[in-house]
Parts: C-alpha cells; sequence; structure tokens
C-alpha cells in the first residue's frame, strides 16, 4: 500500500486532508530531450549496413575510378596508353593489372611511364574491370589528370606582348577531340598564339586531344571562354581582325592580307559556323578548291589557312 511504500514518491507529508505526493512535478520529465530523426542504417555504428559501407570505402582507397569528368581521364588499352605516353600526355598514374602477361607495347609503356616519373601501380584485374564497360583494357590503364585551361583575357595578353603580330584560333561548333588536338599541333607548327574554345558544345583537352596533337597541347596555350561570341567582340576591340572560316565566305584565302594581328575562326564541317559568330567576323574567307571535293575537314582546313598565314608573314 502507498502509505506503507518506502519510496520517496509515496511519502504522506503532515497537515494535508488524505496527505501529499512528493514527486518530481515533471521536472524529470521536462528536462528530457528527444534524439531526434532515426540515422540512416548505414550511418548507425553498429548497423550491419554501416559495416558494409566502411569496408567497401576501405577497399577502394587508392583505387582508380572510371569518371567521365573533367577531374579525372582514364586511357584503357595498350596502343592508347603508348600512344599517349609517346605523345607526352602529362599522366599522373599508370596500372597494371597483376599477373597481366607482358609484351613489347607493356614493357615500353612502363618504361616511359618509369622515365617519366609517373607512378606505377598494381592493382588486381578487377579494378580494371570496373574501369571499362566491355573489360577490353588488356590489363593496363593510364590516369590523366585535367588540362590547365588559359584565361582569354591572359591569352591575349600574352599574344600581343610579343614582337610578330598575334595570330590566335577560335574553333566553333568542334566537338571532336582529334579535330582540336590536329588544330593545336597545327598552330604550334606555324607560329600561333594559341587556341580559344568554347566552354559548352565543344571538344575539350581530352587524353585523345593530347595524342592527337603530338605533345603540342604541352606548348600552345588553349583557353576557355564562357560565350565564344563576346570574347570575340572583346578581341576585335583590342585591335584584333576577326576571320571566320568557311566554305561560303565572301573571300577568298588567295585575297586575305594577314600581315595584322588576326584571330582565324573555325567552324565545324557540317554545320560551319554558328550565326552570331559569323556575324562577329570582319569577314569571312573560303579556301578555293581545284578538285571535286567540296570541303575540307576542320583541322585540314585550319592547317592550310595557317600555312598560308605563315607564308605571307615570312615574306
Amino acid at each position: 500500500m502507498a502509505g506503507n511504500s518506502q519510496r520517496r514518491g509515496a511519502v504522506r507529508k503532515e497537515g494535508t486532508k488524505k496527505g501529499q505526493v512528493v514527486g518530481s512535478g515533471g521536472v524529470r520529465r521536462r528536462a528530457l530531450e528527444g534524439r531526434g530523426a532515426t540515422p540512416p542504417a548505414h550511418e548507425r555504428p553498429h548497423h550491419p549496413a554501416a559495416k558494409r559501407a566502411k569496408a567497401a570505402a576501405r577497399s577502394n582507397q587508392g583505387r582508380p575510378r572510371n569518371k567521365k569528368t573533367d577531374d579525372t581521364e582514364i586511357v584503357l588499352g595498350r596502343n592508347p596508353v603508348l600512344e599517349c605516353l609517346r605523345a607526352g600526355v602529362p599522366a599522373t598514374a599508370l596500372y597494371v593489372a597483376l599477373g597481366t602477361e607482358s609484351d613489347e607495347r607493356l614493357t615500353e609503356s612502363v618504361t616511359r611511364a618509369a622515365d617519366s616519373g609517373i607512378a606505377i601501380l598494381e592493382v588486381p584485374r578487377t579494378d580494371l574491370d570496373r574501369m571499362s564497360t566491355n573489360g577490353l583494357h588488356q590489363g593496363i590503364a593510364l590516369q590523366v589528370p585535367p588540362y590547365n585551361y588559359a584565361h582569354p583575357e591572359d591569352l591575349l595578353r600574352s599574344a600581343t606582348k610579343n614582337v610578330e603580330p598575334a595570330l590566335l584560333v577560335a574553333l566553333d561548333n568542334i566537338s571532336d577531340p582529334r579535330n582540336l588536338g590536329a588544330i593545336v599541333r597545327s598552330v604550334a607548327a606555324f607560329a600561333g598564339d594559341g587556341v580559344l574554345i568554347p566552354q559548352r558544345r565543344s571538344a575539350s583537352v581530352t587524353a585523345v586531344a593530347w595524342r592527337t596533337s603530338a605533345g603540342a597541347a604541352a606548348r600552345v596555350p588553349v583557353a576557355r571562354a564562357t560565350n565564344l561570341t563576346r570574347t570575340l567582340k572583346e578581341w576585335r576591340d583590342a585591335g584584333l581582325l576577326v576571320v571566320g572560316l568557311d566554305a561560303g565566305g565572301d573571300t577568298t584565302l588567295d585575297d586575305l592580307d594577314a600581315a595584322g594581328p588576326m584571330v582565324l575562326v573555325v567552324g565545324s564541317e557540317g554545320k560551319g559556323l554558328s550565326r552570331l559568330v559569323r556575324q562577329n567576323c570582319d569577314a569571312i574567307v573560303s579556301i578555293p578548291m581545284s578538285g571535286p571535293t567540296e570541303s575540307l575537314n576542320a583541322s585540314v582546313a585550319a592547317g592550310v589557312v595557317l600555312a598560308e598565314i605563315a607564308r605571307q608573314r615570312r615574306g
């Protein structure tokens, strides 16, 4: 019974009709704080899901990941990897699957990577399997870091401070990285100062572009423009002649005067120059054709015009 209980909360107090019960008065109840929502399973330290996630993170640490972003690119296959190393692509790591059968290409790739100071890592074959959709990695992969793009203003500044008139190349609607690499190679061969590409809807400097440029991407700066039309307007205001290259040009290459500073705008073989870019060109030049071929590949056409510009400036 309550009167006989030794619990403090049941002790009667004198001077009352029935006697008061001494309790907490709700103080302890109000002092309790809720723990909030239950965290997900993988965030609870002792839950099996959290243990599996921790083990997966520990097993993936230091292993290559095939992420198609501007951050990192993975080149797979013995021939592509060897071509990248021969071209001087600034790779950061060479992955070789454990137990891979060696041949001349693999041996040369490892030797070139070691001579260039590239880290050589042996990984389980399953790691390379996850990096390729069809598993055709041939036991070797090359990790290529993101390209360090220049700013358009810095590119213009470095081009205009030279003794020779500035010669820049801007690309419009060029989506094939092999065309980009070939154009970079032509710019390097004919004393160009740099290449400008749009930030969106354009080929970027990937391992394919590096390989096609034969290492010229290390010598020729490539800049990215948020808005190609606006950048071309700024360059024209800075004193550069903006010359578009298109099959339907209003003048031919024979009549081009390339003595002054200029920027050559190259469009794609299919779409050509976009409407806004074409409107902001000072002149549209076409290449006179002697044979039945109607048009040239964008990189070939750019090489022809750059060669003519170089010839005029030598003269």
